[in-house]
């Protein structure tokens, strides 16, 4: 089976917290991808220099400086530091950004009811063949929140969004499974309830909690690329902690099954 995992920024802030990860990313059995994002950090070099960090509903807003700083720091220093850790953990590790290979190539969203996201790209097309044949290599890919056009553009690109679409390429190929790591137990009922952890959620269930408000915010595009990655024949996806990793497939596991 081949592992699609996804890790977000508030893991990646954390050193101690990315390092347990590392380990028991390292120690899963079977193939495996690692797609990263690294908002936070960006945003913190976005105000070192001086950069202003503009945002629509939660997505950031990149214009040529931002999209120069997120290539230096998702694409170098976040994949990098990452990349080193596995190799570390003795996890042959390959960073990667969506022009390396030509993995993903994207275009740049258009502009819609007025607002211009800048650089920023929807995914057309993953290589899925050049991913099968480094992780049958033995190569464990590591890729940044970045694509590119073709045309030499590179663009900004939801990570969420890249790890399902890479799981959702993957599937025609091999039992695929997604996971989306986080500093969460799962998907929550009650927002104020850490416990609160939906176990099992379709796209019914996903539509009456966002319809009360249980389900807000940024768990909403997470949710939509889950469901999508399970509607493209995607094995298994989960929403958890990221020390869920560890025991996946055991009773002890607690996160969300999106089905």
């Amino acid at each position: 089976m081949l592992t699609v995992v996804k890790i977000g920024g508030n893991i990646i802030d954390a050193p101690d917290k990315l390092s347990d990860f590392l380990t028991d990313f390292a120690a899963l059995e079977g193939f495996k991808i690692l797609v990263h994002g690294g908002g936070k950090l960006a945003t913190r070099f976005a105000e070192r220099l001086g950069i202003p960090v503009k945002m629509h509903e939660g997505r950031r807003i990149t214009d040529q400086e931002t999209l120069e700083l997120i290539t230096m720091v998702y694409g170098g220093l976040v994949n990098k530091q990452i990349v080193a850790h596995l190799q570390s953990k003795k996890c042959n590790a390959l960073g990667l950004i969506g022009a390396d290979l030509n993995v993903i190539t994207a275009a740049k969203r258009p502009v819609k009811e007025g607002v211009d996201y800048g650089w920023v790209g929807d995914i057309q097309k993953v290589n899925s063949l050049t991913l099968v044949n480094l992780i049958e290599a033995g190569i464990t890919p590591v890729i940044a929140p970045l694509t590119h056009d073709g045309a030499g553009q590179l663009l900004n690109t939801n990570a969420d969004t890249i790890a399902s679409a890479i799981a959702n390429a993957l599937a025609h190929h091999c039992s695929t499974r997604l996971m989306y790591c986080f500093e969460k137990k799962g998907v929550l009922s009650n927002p104020d309830d850490e416990h609160s952890v939906i176990p099992k959620i379709n796209r019914a269930l996903f539509e009456q909690y966002k319809a009360s408000g249980a389900i807000s915010a940024g768990m909403i595009p997470k949710l939509e690329n889950a469901l999508a990655a399970v509607e493209n024949g995607v094995e298994q996806v989960i929403i958890a902690h990221a020390n869920a990793l560890s025991c996946l497939d055991s009773p002890d596991f607690v996160g969300t099954k999106v089905y």
